[in-house]
Order: C-alpha cells, then sequence, then structure tokens
C-alpha cells in the first residue's frame, strides 16, 4: 500500500538505541462511582512496536483503551500519544490514532467501499483522492475481490480486515485494537496475526493490543502488561518473562497463573460470556 509511511527497517536503528517513547502514562486512573476500575497504571509504549495489555474481564484493559482514545475521561494521572495530551489536546490525539473496538464497527447493509467512503469523509480526505485511497487498502487487505460485495455477505476474518482498514485509512501512528480476533475462527485469526505484524514490520505503525489469547500475545508482542482488578501485576517481554520462572518451557499462561494465582478465563460472568457469543455471531 504505497500511502502507507515507507517501509519501516527495523534494523536501521541498532539494539542498543532506545527508541522514542510515542505513548506514555503516569498514574493513569478511572473511577465508576466507589469502583476503582483502572487504578495508577503507569506504562510506555515505544515507536513501532506491538504492545498487548493482558487479564481476565473486569482487568481493566477496554478502560484503559477508551481513555488513551479519549472516549473516557481519566478520573487522576495523565497520559500522551505522540506528544499530544489525552484530556488537553484530545482532537490532536483522535487524528494521529486509529481504533478497532470490540463490538461491530462495520455496517452489514452497505458494501466495503460504501463503508471505507464514509470514514474518508469523516477523516476529512479530500475528494479528488478517496478512490484511490480506497481501492489501495482494500488491496493491501486483501479485499480487492469484495470491494462491492454487501459486508453482511463477508466472512468472520473478511469483517475485522475490513474494519482496520476503516482504522487506518488516515494512517495513524499508534493502532488500537480491543480484542481483535475474538469470534475468529483459527485461520482468520492467523490473518489477523499476519496483518498486524505487516502493519508494524511493513510500515512502522505502533500497535497497541487486548487479548484474552496469551498465544496471541507471545506471538505478536514485543512487550505485555498483564493486569488484574484494574492493577498492573507485571510486565516484559514475553520470553522475558517467561523466562522469570526458570521453568522449562514455560509459556505466558504459566506466567499469568504465576503472578496472579488464577487462571487468564477465570472471573468470567454470563455478561460477558453473552457479549463474546453476540460479537462472535455478528462475525459468522
Amino acid at each position: 500500500m504505497t500511502r502507507l509511511i515507507g517501509k519501516a527497517d527495523r534494523s536501521e536503528t541498532p539494539a542498543s538505541t532506545p527508541k522514542p517513547i510515542i505513548l506514555e502514562t503516569q498514574g493513569l486512573t478511572r473511577h465508576f462511582g466507589k469502583v476503582t476500575a483502572v487504578n495508577n497504571i503507569s506504562i510506555s509504549v515505544e515507536q513501532g512496536e506491538i504492545f498487548g495489555l493482558l487479564g481476565p474481564n473486569g482487568a481493566g484493559k477496554s478502560t484503559v483503551i477508551k481513555m488513551l482514545t479519549t472516549l473516557l475521561p481519566a478520573s487522576a494521572g495523565k497520559a500522551t500519544l505522540a506528544g499530544y495530551d489525552i484530556t488537553h489536546q484530545s482532537m490532536a490525539v483522535r487524528r494521529v490514532i486509529g481504533y478497532v473496538p470490540q463490538a461491530l464497527s462495520a455496517d452489514g447493509s452497505l458494501t466495503g467501499y460504501e463503508n471505507l467512503l464514509i470514514f474518508a469523509k469523516l477523516y476529512e480526505i479530500p475528494s479528488k483522492h478517496r478512490e484511490r485511497y480506497i481501492k489501495e487498502i482494500l488491496a493491501f487487505m486483501g479485499l480487492a475481490d469484495a470491494t462491492h460485495r454487501l459486508v453482511r455477505n463477508y466472512s468472520g476474518g473478511m469483517i475485522r480486515k475490513l474494519e482496520i482498514a476503516q482504522s487506518i485509512l488516515h494512517q495513524p501512528q499508534i493502532l488500537f485494537l480491543d480484542e481483535p480476533t475474538v469470534g475468529l475462527d483459527p485461520l482468520a485469526r492467523t490473518q489477523v496475526w499476519q496483518l498486524v505484524q505487516k502493519l508494524c514490520t511493513d510500515f512502522g505503525t505502533t500497535i497497541f493490543l487486548t487479548t484474552h489469547f496469551l498465544e496471541e500475545a507471545d506471538n505478536l508482542c514485543d512487550r505485555v502488561v498483564i493486569m488484574q482488578r484494574g492493577e498492573e501485576i507485571t510486565k516484559g517481554a514475553p520470553k522475558d518473562l517467561k523466562a522469570s520462572l526458570d521453568k522449562p518451557n514455560a509459556t505466558l499462561d504459566d506466567v499469568f497463573i504465576h503472578y496472579t494465582g488464577d487462571q487468564l478465563v477465570s472471573g468470567v460472568n454470563y455478561r460477558d460470556t453473552a457479549r463474546t457469543r453476540r460479537t462472535a455471531q455478528r462475525l459468522g
């Protein structure tokens, strides 16, 4: 896709040279009445990395993303994205980010092209460029053959690709993905993984994702933070966290159990299960 920032060659920067910090939070906190959903989260994300936020339902992952994408005000603390403050420069933040929520964001009654055209207008992409940009991004996503097909007839994997296309049409520096593979079959999940890696390695897009799938985090993420009950309990590169256990063939599942004393899927209630199944049904 020619419009995206020129291919990023990670080898150009020596491993010992620190990469620029593109996202940083300091004491980020969110209260809902007397309930503290996110408590004093301080993290930093380097430019061009894939960063994962892990934890069970109710850990506060989606709340963190909603604050960082300016959809929800923070109760305390601060955060900056690409140098812009989420509280005082929210409009500037929105211009440099893309966001794919858990809920379905593509309109099934429209074609793939029509969905993207709406976003092109929302992002104020000049009309003379819109058609070319949309064709380029559909081709990049492997959706060129489905350009004029109604989205209700897309597979789950195709819908997720279209939603990612919607979110990067304006060339964001940071892409937020909230449970990007929920409801997808194994083949579609793998395709989304490959797409995320390509956005990062080929075009330098910084990826910030939440996931319940520890295998997904292990395959994709340069670094992760594990949350529980709104608080950060550990963070680091997956390989370093696994090595910290001093256990042969340790997995991220082992890491999570070690630091939390519980399985990642614990705490899933009826509402969470129903929501996940609704999403899965929508994605086909």
